[in-house]
């Protein structure tokens, strides 16, 4: 997914919950910065980090192969 459009949808969740950055981040058990950096379009961060930002806001991520399915 485009950095800029995860960012979005980050920032989008958040608020739509009523959450603010620092209460998100709580939520998560990660810093303020994280969030900050993530809604600001940040292109590395962990794979744990995010799903664990995520999750509060209830975005589920998904991986597809270029083969599609599982085999």
């Amino acid at each position: 997914m485009n950095p800029t459009k995860l960012a979005h949808l980050i920032r989008i969740h958040r608020k739509a919950a009523g959450l603010t950055q620092a209460e998100l981040a709580k939520l998560a058990g990660v810093g303020k910065t994280v969030v900050f950096d993530l809604e600001h379009g940040k292109q590395s961060v962990r794979l744990d980090t995010l799903i664990a930002v995520l999750k509060p806001l209830n975005i589920k991520l998904s991986l597809e192969g270029p083969l599609g399915g599982s085999r």
